[in-house]
């Protein structure tokens, strides 16, 4: 019987276990830097998923590999986590066609518990913009500031990070995809990496989480 690297070579062959921890989170942060957005996955209890729009909050150290949002709590997103805790990010970087795909269970907490009292995790800018998505809404207490009860942070730690780094540039692939597809050989230039996590006494990506403590987790 025809094993799975076997019937899907282009996948084994992109896959490189020379690649360190350190270098895996680079490229994990170049892939969300460049696209920007990602697309957060909930399931509603009628069993269909549903997925939104949203930017991460730049990461507060080389090593993070946790993901932190702004939201509104009030959105129907917050119904679903209550139904399946279970969620999924993904970024696509349709330029170089990179793309990342984070799956796990997220926190919940308000911008002073999980971040601190000093917002450092935060920056300035993102900050300042989340008023533009809540609204004042005239009441001295929903006002889209970082003390409006509304807003809160998702935290969304990975048990499972899939990404795909291309090696070349598009039009370089261009001309190997032609190249290879006559020769019946593989197209190569690119890294297909996994990263899984275990609760582990080794050293591995440090991150606060929504309790404001540092975590030590082994990902391999």
């Amino acid at each position: 019987m025809s094993t799975s690297a076997q019937l899907d070579p282009y996948t084994a062959n992109a896959q490189n276990d020379d690649v360190t921890l350190t270098q895996k989170i680079k490229d994990l942060h170049k892939i969300i830097r460049d696209a920007q957005t990602g697309m957060l996955t909930t399931r509603a209890s009628n069993g269909y998923l549903h997925s939104r729009a949203m930017t991460p909050i730049s990461p507060g150290s080389d090593s993070q590999l946790n993901l932190l949002f702004f939201a509104n709590n009030a959105s129907p997103k917050f119904q679903e986590l209550e139904n399946d805790s279970h969620v999924n990010v993904c970024f696509l970087d349709t330029a170089a066609t990179h793309w990342a795909s984070y799956s796990g269970l997220p926190s919940i907490g308000v911008i002073r518990t999980p971040l601190g009292t000093d917002l450092d995790t935060v920056d300035a800018i993102s900050l300042y913009s989340i008023g533009a998505y809540y609204g004042d809404l005239g009441d001295d207490v929903h006002k889209g500031d970082e003390n409006d009860p509304r807003v809160v942070i998702i935290e969304v730690v990975p048990s499972e990070v899939r990404y795909w780094l291309a090696t070349s540039g598009a039009f370089s692939r261009v001309i190997q995809e032609t190249t290879q597809a006559k020769r019946g050989k593989l197209l190569s230039r690119v890294n297909c990496e996994r990263l899984q996590k275990k609760r582990s006494t080794q050293l591995g990506a440090k991150f606060k989480t929504s309790t404001g403590k540092i975590s030590s987790y082994h990902y391999a």
